[in-house]
């Protein structure tokens, strides 16, 4: 088991944005959470992440309690959110963005960006993110000339060179073209089974088939949780979420 969640709880108001939400995570899976819009998705992954603190509830990462942990201390424990990153630099190179990431985990100082964009022991580790996630051709790039899609490979990227045991990918498919779509489905079935990964998303066709367990949440409150075949045929997901 890699992340387990018991009774989390948060409440902005009168709204009760995650409702006793129990969840597990497997190691080397693919678990994905769908829901529809307002359905607290994004309360949840803040809450993982460490950008948000719960009202109640416990979390557990890698037989560790982290329910009050940093965000900052959890990413270096190896629970990182695909944007952890707050945003990818435009007007640096692809290869330098990564190189930032690198630098997170390697304790380097940030003063003289100059002579550590000549590292070639930094520069290295980031060429192996980048190829992991195919963009080594687009190392010397400026990150603000390549597509939208090749933009959010790149966020995977330096999340990648972060070295996590759990990936949270929060829609990692919004904005894209089909093509963009189905790139990004390929290069998640590739980290699969290397890198556990939760997984929120809208494109159903891509939870369906990338997902080992799927977890459905209707207001902050999860209502199933199975197999794609379960959640396909389950009555009250479809009432609440997939339709008729």
């Amino acid at each position: 088991m890699m992340l387990e969640v018991k009774g989390l709880h948060k409440q902005f108001g009168g709204i009760h944005a995650s409702r006793d939400i129990n969840l597990v995570v497997e190691k080397h899976g693919v678990h994905a959470i769908i829901g529809p819009n307002g359905a607290g998705k994004t309360t949840l992954i803040a809450q993982l992440s460490g950008a948000l603190k719960p009202d109640a509830g416990r979390l557990r990462f890698d037989n560790t309690d982290i329910t009050h942990m940093s965000r900052h201390r959890r990413a270096h424990a190896g629970l990182v959110r695909s944007f952890q990153i707050t945003s990818i630099i435009l007007p640096m190179s692809v290869l330098e963005n990564v190189m930032l990431a690198v630098q997170s985990t390697e304790g380097h100082s940030y003063r003289f960006w100059a002579p550590v964009s000549q590292d070639a022991e930094l520069k290295e580790k980031a060429m192996q993110s980048l190829s992991e996630v195919g963009l080594g051709n687009r190392a010397d790039q400026m990150a603000g000339e390549i597509s939208h899609g090749e933009q959010r490979q790149l966020e995977i990227a330096m999340a990648l060179a972060l070295k996590p045991k759990l990936l949270l990918l929060d829609e990692p498919m919004a904005g894209m073209s089909k093509e963009e779509s189905a790139n990004m489905i390929e290069l998640l079935k590739q980290l699969k089974g290397e890198t556990t990964i939760l997984l929120v998303e809208h494109d159903m066709d891509a939870v369906f088939s990338l997902a080992d367990t799927t977890s459905v949440l209707v207001n902050g409150h999860i209502i199933a949780t199975g197999s794609t075949d379960e959640i396909r045929n389950n009555a009250e997901v479809q009432k609440a979420y997939l339709g008729d």
